[in-house]
């Protein structure tokens, strides 16, 4: 039979040894340097990224190349890189073949994707008879080179010269405002199109799902459901799954697998199970997780996807003995592998840990950090407080010539702080180029943490002078500084810029006015709170009447606090101590049996005054 007729074969070329069973037909036929089977097998190649030596062997068998032929062997070059295609360009250029509008129509694509933009529209504007291709390949190349000015001029002038959108046309411009986080403009292109794609709807769901907007992706994924005029494919399913992952929603979750199980081929696609894998592990579901896992059986280890989101999975929810399980019985890591498991161990307070498998993965050849690896890795050594360490992990950075973004300095500023090396996060802090919120939040904790009140109000000020606005945070970092440094005047003005103080920046009030003695005003701050004191509060004021030798007001202080935490030894022991320093031993004893009576146990770290009764 000739492959002509045989549609399985055409239809079914799945992979490289599918392709060369054909091929090995049409050789069987003598129809193997036929130029429309020659461009077939051409146009294969570049679906599934066969070798460059094959590929070009099949190019060569026939003698007589035409425009087809030449078109298919420019688009398999366009992905291998930019040396080959002008090198075989070159040779499609001399032979004239570029007077063929398909043939011009890759050319302007090959300008529009390497550049200069401008060379391509030379090309584009010599065109006598432009087709809607050129106008799509055109506009598709300025938003490449980041001109969306003459992508959205293109498209106008489209209009008004009465050349017909296509689907890709209007898809291209709702791509290009999507990816650009323009998603108000990319939704109104998205809505005026006359006629809608998968890979339209697909544009769409994944400018909302990585602009930061699951929740529109979702919704419009309803949509797309409702219409009925489109089918979703694996894109659309994996954007989606990841818009759900990313909601951590357990009931949005079980209603995606409910769609998804009406459409039982997707059920059995690895990239759609492993974004579901994904899901659910973010979701903390690990047990559903788990099942995807098993069911992906050998194709679990076609990559380090699955076994990935098992370990982020595990660590996430801190069972990190099983994050451990998956990551030592990996076929093959890679540096999310590595990263997942580091940073599972830091943010589960195992940092030793952490920093021990840094070590054993900077001693692999087959593995280099990265910036996420440092960040978790800095961390890791602020917690831990060991300077030394710190000075060696930032060695290992400059080592491997690793680029830091801002959450990398960020976490540098961290390690300095809290190893107690203000001058090193200071220098770090200036030597960043563009500095976030978080930047400057670290610093003035650090800044706190050491009592550096007067730098942790410059900085403040310096905040606000570079247009960025002060959270809650902030202001408990300035506010802690200034009760550590006794900048009473200071941290007093600074509470009073707060618009809306919550119960942390009153805490950190009170306790200041406690530091220095003025404990009747602190009680006033308390009375004039308009949320309920936490126990914290009356925890500070309580010691800071110990400190002051306050016994009339520590009284009236535990009071308050007995009712809030009626079985904290801590707070029983605290006014013991107060009554002990005064020499009232009878009081001291009343207390111990009210702590009798309670139930309440005495804290072994705590210990108060003796006395011989």
């Amino acid at each position: 039979m000739s492959p002509l007729n045989n549609k399985n074969i055409v239809n079914k070329i799945t992979n490289l040894h599918c392709l060369r069973q054909l091929h090995a037909q049409l050789l069987h036929h003598s129809l193997h340097h036929q130029n429309h089977w020659v461009s077939f097998l051409l146009t294969q190649c570049t679906r599934l990224l066969a070798p460059s030596t094959y590929t070009s062997h099949i190019f060569h068998l026939t003698t007589h190349p035409d425009a087809r032929v030449f078109t298919s062997m420019l688009k398999y070059y366009c992905q291998i890189g930019k040396n080959e295609t002008m090198f075989f360009l070159s040779h499609v250029l001399k032979l004239g073949h570029d007077r063929d509008h398909y043939v011009r129509n890759v050319i302007l694509g090959i300008r529009a994707k390497y550049g200069p933009i401008e060379l391509a529209r030379k090309l584009f504007d010599e065109m006598p008879d432009r087709t809607v291709a050129d106008w799509n390949v055109m506009i598709s190349g300025y938003w490449k080179w980041g001109d969306e000015e003459e992508a959205s001029r293109l498209f106008n002038v489209m209009g008004e010269e009465e050349i017909r959108r296509n689907v890709i046309t209007w898809t291209t411009m709702v791509t290009g405002y999507a990816k650009k986080r323009n998603l108000k403009t990319a939704r109104m292109y998205f809505d005026k199109m006359p006629e809608k794609s998968v890979v339209s709807w697909n544009a769409m769901l994944s400018g909302y799902a990585q602009g930061g907007e699951p929740q529109e992706a979702v919704k419009l994924f309803d949509n797309m459901l409702s219409s009925q005029n489109v089918e979703p494919n694996e894109t659309t399913w994996v954007t989606v799954i990841s818009s759900c992952s990313s909601l951590g929603d357990p009931c949005l979750l079980e209603s995606i697998f409910r769609k998804l199980d009406h459409r039982m081929g997707f059920r059995s696609n690895y990239f759609v199970m492993t974004a579901l894998l994904d899901m659910y592990a973010k979701c903390g579901n690990l047990e559903a997780a788990h099942k995807i896992f098993d069911q992906l059986g050998v194709y679990k280890f076609k990559s380090s996807v699955p076994w990935n989101a098992m370990i982020s999975g595990y660590s996430r929810v801190g069972n990190l003995s099983l994050a451990r399980h998956f990551f030592d019985k990996m076929p093959q890591r890679d540096i999310v592998s590595w990263n997942s498991m580091i940073a599972g161990y830091t943010q589960n307070g195992e940092s030793l840990m952490a920093i021990e498998l840094f070590e054993e993965m900077i001693s692999n050849e087959d593995s280099k950090p990265d910036e996420v690896t440092m960040v978790s890795v800095f961390s890791a050594c602020g917690h831990l407080g060991e300077l030394g360490l710190g000075k060696w992990t930032v060695s290992i950075l400059k080592e491997n010539h690793i680029q830091l973004g801002i959450s990398g300095y960020n976490a540098l500023i961290f390690m300095y702080s809290r190893c107690g090396s203000m001058e090193d996060a200071a220098l770090i802090f200036q030597e960043m180029a563009t500095k976030d919120l978080v930047s400057y939040n670290t610093l003035i904790s650090g800044f706190a943490e050491h009592g550096h009140g007067m730098e942790s109000i410059k900085l403040l000020s310096k905040m606000k002078n570079d247009g960025i606005e002060p959270d809650r945070i902030t202001y408990i970092g300035v506010l802690t500084a200034c009760s550590h440094a006794g900048l009473l005047e200071e941290g007093q003005k600074v509470f009073e810029s707060i618009k809306f103080p919550d119960v942390h920046h009153y805490a950190c009030m009170i306790d200041m006015l406690g530091r220095v003695g003025k404990l009747e005003e602190a009680i006033k701050l308390i009375q004039s709170m308009p949320m309920e004191p936490h126990a914290g509060i009356y925890g500070s004021l309580l010691n800071a009447t110990s400190i002051h030798k306050r016994v009339d007001l520590g009284e009236l202080v535990a009071a308050k606090l007995f009712k809030v935490e009626p079985h904290n030894s801590g707070n029983y022991m605290l006014l013991a101590n107060i009554y002990a320093l005064a020499g009232r031993w009878k009081d001291v004893d009343k207390v111990r049996d009210t702590m009798r009576k309670q139930g309440v146990k005495k804290t072994t770290a705590w210990s108060w005054l003796e006395h011989n009764s």
